[in-house]
């Protein structure tokens, strides 16, 4: 179950990042390349993300067998919506308004599907922590980020030269269907947790208490180091895609290192030391910003690439770092031992010396 855990969580973030770049290369050719197509296409994506993490909240605070039968549902009726092929018939004829023609294609075509992986993540941390209370289940963070960025890098290199567009959404249409298998059992693994927890039955024999609900400012936190760094990733990438270099793919560089910035900063807390982050991303924050007022130097593109991404990279690391350091006290169950509703809002207890996932 260790190992099934792992590989869902790496699965489900490849076929997550994979289906963006497959589906738009079917639409493309159909809607032309211009901005707005992509604006609609990253709309609609964010929205359906948001929705699944949504589900995902609230499944998780129904009983065991509730979540695996729901879910269960969930993966079969995804499944069955395969291939992720867009029907012909949506295909525009000219006089049709572009951004709504845009949005029923990719809700009819990888809009479940895409619904029922976007809430992977946060449910396996779930599950996850109630299989193994005694293991962190922040790992299984880290390992989704790996599955992005593996997708991300390997589909301009390896998937997009070597198959057409039907094949690849064939191929990733029957990686989707070992997926849903693999999450079923996932799912299923977790119905026997009892309904209620006794003093007996309490999987978290030595949390006594439950840890202190956390106060505004830290959530907000929560929201506004995240929302930052994403904000600079998107300030980055437009302006060395626009103003730097005019480069084919150049939007994977800071894209990858924003996900490197997640896999490093959850996979350990011995990664991230505030002082050593903080002071070189400061320095290089500052620098940026001057190195186009200095009188007898000027850089070249690649010096300009590599001073800007580095302060990218360097500021995410503390706004991920930092928001690492407040994640929320893993600790499950009520102090009465009463129906655990309250589960929903964490994700198990964490061993304190943070046991290896993988070992």
């Amino acid at each position: 179950m260790n190992l099934i855990f792992c590989l869902v969580s790496l699965l489900g973030a490849f076929l997550l990042f994979q289906v963006q770049p497959v589906i738009s290369k079917f639409i493309l050719p159909w809607f032309g390349g211009s901005p707005g197509v992509w604006t609609t296409c990253m709309l609609f994506f964010q929205v359906v993300l948001f929705g699944g993490y949504s589900y995902a909240h609230l499944l998780a605070k129904c009983r065991p067998k509730t979540q695996a039968w729901v879910h269960g549902m969930a993966l079969l009726i995804a499944a069955l919506l395969l291939p992720i092929v867009p029907d012909v018939a949506l295909k525009p004829t000219g006089a049709e308004e572009p951004v709504g023609r845009i949005l029923m294609l990719l809700a009819l075509t990888v809009g479940f599907p895409y619904l029922v992986l976007s809430a992977t993540s946060p449910l396996l941390q779930v599950w996850f922590s109630h299989l193994y209370p005694q293991r962190s289940p922040w790992r299984l963070y880290s390992l989704s980020n790996i599955g992005s960025l593996t997708a991300l890098l390997s589909y301009p290199v390896l998937i997009e030269p070597r198959w057409d567009v039907v094949t690849q959404a064939q191929i990733w249409s029957g990686v989707f269907v070992a997926f849903v298998l693999l999450m079923a059992v996932c799912a299923f693994s977790n119905r026997a947790r009892p309904d209620v927890i006794t003093p007996e039955s309490d999987p978290h024999p030595h949390s006594e208490t439950h840890a202190a609900k956390p106060t505004w400012m830290r959530r907000a936190l929560w929201l506004l180091l995240p929302g930052f760094a994403c904000l600079l990733l998107l300030g980055t990438t437009n302006y060395v895609c626009q103003d730097v270099a005019v480069i084919p793919f150049l939007w994977v560089a800071p894209l990858s290192l924003y996900l490197v910035s997640f896999i490093i900063c959850f996979d350990h807390p011995r990664w991230y030391k505030r002082a050593a982050w903080a002071l070189p991303a400061m320095a290089l924050l500052f620098f940026g910003s001057a190195m186009y007022e200095f009188e007898n130097w000027t850089p070249d593109f690649v010096t300009e690439l590599i001073i800007l991404l580095t302060a990218m990279f360097m500021v995410c690391m503390v706004c991920h770092g930092e928001l690492a350091l407040m994640k929320p006290d893993t600790k499950c169950g009520p102090a009465d031992h009463q129906a655990d509703a309250a589960d929903a809002d964490c994700l198990g207890r964490a061993d304190s010396g943070w046991a290896r996932l993988l070992s």
